[in-house]
């Protein structure tokens, strides 16, 4: 059980949008960072889901909304 000793700083990663891996608004690339994955891999799954029924674009600009800047 490896715990960081009293008064040092766990690093946290937050959910932000991205302000140097965007191409519109940053969050596919925020969403990336958050979860270790590539950027390339968060845009093409979200471009192959609107090829799918739902509110896929209405999301992503509730995110832009949402999300801080990075």
């Amino acid at each position: 059980m490896n715990q960081p000793a009293y008064g040092s700083q766990v690093p946290q990663r937050r959910l932000r949008r991205s302000s140097t891996d965007k191409w519109f608004g940053g969050v596919c690339g925020g969403l990336a960072q958050r979860f270790g994955l590539s950027s390339g891999l968060v845009r093409l799954l979200f471009v192959l889901s609107i090829v799918l029924p739902g509110p896929q674009v209405l999301i992503y600009l509730l995110l832009w909304v949402v999300i801080p800047r990075g």
